[in-house]
């Protein structure tokens, strides 16, 4: 009896290995976006945006646990995901180019839009990422559970670092930005509403998409910021 407890507690464990690997893995790309989203704020609103979007993270995260692979069945919402992931990446990177934007909008509502971006663009990165630790789970949302709040302080710390970097190297907020729309462009073909014609008559678009993905957020996000600071300009030149 005392070998079977004992061979069950081992199988929990390295199942929580599992789980909280797969998340540090496959997560880089979320720090990415929680750099990005609460670089500008101050130190004690970075702390407070780190806390709830990563808590309402992982509380989606197990709460869709569940039903995430039949979401990943569902024709067209990838493509609507990936909708959603080139606009927040033009966001990030047009409040990057808007010259004085630090001061252009209240702390408060600025914290929240963070810890929105956190959540949105998270829960549609993650998707693949559920399904890979769902699997690792083996059903136990428990190990899921402890497995995601264990790791979130890792990945925590990554963003803290990638927020340094890119105070330290600008460019490093264009490639953030790049890799949202490099993301998207992955996303976008992986539809099943499209994903079979593209494998056996475009096989080539899994490499271009991502590519133009990139390209996109970088060209729209510098335009768009760049008009908007203009605009913003001429009203206080007017006024």
């Amino acid at each position: 009896m005392d070998a079977l407890a004992a061979s069950g507690m081992s199988g929990a464990v390295v199942a929580l290995l599992q789980i909280m690997v797969i998340n540090v893995v496959l997560s880089g790309d979320n720090a990415v976006v929680i750099a990005l989203a609460c670089r500008r704020l101050s130190p004690r609103h970075q702390k407070i945006a780190f806390l709830w979007g990563s808590l309402g993270v992982v509380v989606l995260m197990v709460a869709l646990t569940g039903v995430v692979s039949y979401l990943l069945s569902l024709p067209y919402l990838e493509m609507v995901g990936s909708a959603l992931l080139l606009w927040i990446g033009v966001k990030l990177l047009m409040g990057d180019e808007q010259e004085g934007g630090d001061g252009a909008v209240e702390q408060k509502s600025t914290l929240g839009a963070a810890i929105r971006t956190i959540i949105i663009a998270d829960m549609i990165m993650s998707l693949d990422n559920v399904l890979a630790m769902a699997a690792a789970a083996h059903g136990h949302i428990w190990m899921l559970i402890v497995g995601l709040f264990i790791t979130v302080p890792v990945i925590l710390f990554g963003s803290a670092l990638l927020m340094k970097l890119m105070e330290r190297f600008p460019f490093l907020v264009m490639v953030g930005a790049a890799l949202i729309g490099w993301v998207a462009g992955e996303m976008a073909i992986s539809d099943p509403a499209i994903k079979g014609w593209i494998d056996a008559n475009a096989s080539t678009l899994h490499a271009v998409s991502p590519i133009v993905g990139a390209a996109f957020v970088i060209a729209a996000g510098k335009i768009l910021g760049r008009l908007s600071s203009r605009r913003r300009a001429a009203e206080a030149h007017a006024s």
